[in-house]
C-alpha cells in the first residue's frame, strides 16, 4: 500500500522483511511502479536493524523518508497470555522503530532542511485509540506506546529538521488482518460510519501526504485512517 504510493510519487524505496522470499516477491510486484530494492532483515533484533541501516545508507548518506511499518500481534485470552507474547510484539512494534530511528537519524538529519524536513512515519493502530474487540493486550499496548514515542521524538527532532508522525490504520486487507476480515469483514465494514474497510489508496494517500511538501509543517500527529470506527466511537 504505502510502498506503491511512494513509488508512484517518484520515490526510490527500500523494503524489508525477515522473510527473504516474501521480500523478493514484493520487489517483483512493486517494480513496475518504480525503483525498489528488497533487503531481508529481522527487525525484532537490534543488530539486524543496524545492519539494515548500513545497507540502506551504503549508496547514499541521505535518507528522506523512514516508514516504520513492521508489526505483529498475539491474540490469546488473558488467563493464558504468555510472557513471549509481550517480548515478541514489543520487540517488533516498539523497539524496532526506535532502533531504526537511532541508526538512521544521521542520514535523516543530512536530508532534512528547515523548508523540507526529513520524514519519519510510524504505523500505529486504532487499537491504541479505542478498546479493541479482541484480546490483543501486547499489540494495543505496543501501539499506544508507539503513538507516544512519536510525540516525544517529534519534539526532540523538530529542531533537527525531521518530522515524526504516526498513522493509525483501522481495518485494511493485509496478511495480519486476513483471518479477521474473512470471519468478520462484513460486520466490521457495517460498523464503520463510511461502511467499508480501508483500501490500498487510502493508506497510500496519507503516507504520500506526510512525505510530500503538503506535510512539511506537520509533526507529532497521530492520524487515524479507519473510516470513523475509532474517531466516532
Amino acid at each position: 500500500m504505502i510502498t506503491r504510493g511512494l513509488l508512484q510519487a517518484g520515490a526510490r524505496v527500500v523494503i524489508s522483511s525477515r522473510d527473504a522470499e516474501a521480500c523478493a516477491q514484493a520487489q517483483e510486484q512493486l517494480s513496475p511502479f518504480g525503483e525498489v530494492r528488497a533487503v531481508p532483515a529481522d527487525l525484532s533484533r537490534h543488530d539486524e536493524c543496524r545492519r539494515l541501516s548500513d545497507l540502506v545508507t551504503a549508496d547514499s548518506e541521505h535518507l528522506d523518508i523512514l516508514v516504520n511499518n513492521a508489526g505483529t500481534l498475539w491474540d490469546e485470552p488473558l488467563a493464558t497470555f504468555p510472557d513471549a507474547a509481550w517480548d515478541t510484539v514489543v520487540d517488533l512494534n516498539l523497539k524496532a522503530p526506535f532502533w531504526l530511528v537511532q541508526a538512521l537519524l544521521p542520514a535523516l538529519r543530512r536530508a532534512g532542511t528547515a523548508d523540507d524536513p526529513a520524514r519519519i512515519v510510524n504505523i500505529g493502530s486504532i487499537a491504541a485509540i479505542h478498546i479493541p474487540q479482541r484480546p490483543n493486550y501486547s499489540y494495543s499496548s505496543s501501539k499506544a506506546a508507539l503513538h507516544q514515542l512519536t510525540r516525544v521524538l517529534a519534539k526532540e527532532l523538530g529542531p533537527q529538521h525531521v518530522t515524526v508522525n504516526a498513522v493509525a490504520p483501522g481495518p485494511f486487507p493485509s496478511t495480519m488482518m486476513a483471518a479477521t476480515l474473512d470471519e468478520f469483514g462484513e460486520a466490521i465494514a457495517a460498523s464503520a460510519p463510511l461502511r467499508r474497510i480501508g483500501r490500498d489508496d487510502d493508506m497510500a494517500g496519507v503516507a504520500v501526504f506526510l512525505a510530500s511538501r503538503a506535510g512539511a509543517y506537520l509533526t507529532g500527529a497521530v492520524i487515524p485512517v479507519d473510516g470513523g470506527i475509532a474517531t466516532t466511537a
